[in-house]
C-alpha cells in the first residue's frame, strides 16, 4: 500500500523544508542534473510536490497522493496518478526515470525498478537520487526514525544494496556520485559534486537501461564504476 498518509497530512511541511534548506536542495538538483538527459523526455516517479522536476525541466511525473499531484500540477509538472510498482505509461515511452529519495517508501523494489526499465526506450538511462544510510546524516535519520512525519516507514538504503538491487533488474552497472559533506543547518553555499560514495551523505545512481554500452548509453560521462559484489569504488577520473 502506497505510503501517502503523511505526505497527505503534512505537504505544505514537507514542501517547506527545501525552502528551509535551500542549499542541501540546490546541492542535490546539481547532482542529479549532472546525469538527466539534456533532450528528451523524462519521468520522475514519485513526484511529490513537483521541486526537483521544476528545478530539473521535468514534465512528466506519477504519485499516488492526491494531494501532492496538485502542488505538482501548480508548478506545471504533467502529474498523473499511479506507483511505482504499476506505472500508467506504455513501452519504451522516456528516455530517463528519476526517483528522487522514493527508493526509500518503495512497497516492492524489484517491481518498481523492473516497472522503470519497461517504460525506458532502449537508449534510456535511470537515476536514483537518496540519503545513504552508511552516512552520518543518514544514520540521524535512522536514529530518529520513529519521531520523523515522513520517515517512519521508510527503508534506508545503502550503496551496495541498491547497486545490487539494479543490477538484478538488469540495468547496466551504474555510475555514481555524491554531494552534501556539511551538515545541512551549517551549509551556506552549494556543496560540490564528486564521483563515487562514502563520503557525501547524499548519493546519486545512475544506470543504463541495456548493458555491454560502455558507459552511459546517452553520451554521459561516467563517474564512477562500482564493483557490483563487493560494491567497493573504483574510481575513474571526472
Amino acid at each position: 500500500m502506497p505510503k501517502t498518509g503523511p505526505f497527505n497530512r503534512h505537504a505544505e511541511a514537507y514542501d517547506a523544508w527545501f525552502d528551509a534548506h535551500r542549499w542541501a536542495f540546490l546541492s542535490e538538483v546539481e547532482a542529479l542534473r549532472r546525469f538527466l538527459p539534456h533532450e528528451g523526455e523524462t519521468l520522475e516517479v514519485g513526484v511529490g510536490t513537483g521541486r526537483f522536476a521544476q528545478a530539473l525541466g521535468i514534465r512528466w511525473g506519477v504519485d499516488p497522493s492526491p494531494i501532492m499531484r496538485a502542488w505538482s500540477r501548480r508548478r506545471g509538472i504533467e502529474a498523473v496518478e499511479g506507483v511505482a510498482e504499476a506505472l500508467p505509461f506504455e513501452d519504451g515511452r522516456f528516455d530517463a526515470v528519476l526517483m528522487m529519495t522514493t527508493v526509500c517508501f518503495l512497497d516492492d523494489v524489484d517491481r518498481s525498478l523492473a516497472e522503470s526499465r519497461r517504460v525506458l526506450k532502449r537508449s534510456g538511462l535511470f537515476v536514483a537520487g537518496f540519503v545513504d544510510a552508511r552516512s552520518e546524516l543518514g544514520g540521524a535519520y535512522q536514529e530518529r526514525q520513529g519521531e520523523s512525519r515522513f520517515y517512519r516507514e521508510a527503508r534506508f538504503w545503502n550503496v551496495p544494496d541498491l547497486v545490487g538491487s539494479l543490477m538484478r533488474a538488469g540495468f547496466a552497472p551504474p555510475s555514481i556520485a555524491q554531494t552534501l559533506f556539511h551538515p545541512l543547518d551549517s551549509m551556506r553555499d552549494k556543496d560540490p559534486v564528486r564521483a563515487g560514495y562514502g563520503e557525501g551523505a547524499f548519493v546519486v545512481l545512475a544506470a543504463a537501461r541495456e548493458r555491454g554500452k560502455g558507459g552511459l548509453s546517452n553520451g554521459k560521462q561516467t563517474a564512477l564504476k562500482p564493483n557490483v559484489v563487493t560494491g567497493s569504488p573504483e574510481k575513474e577520473a571526472p
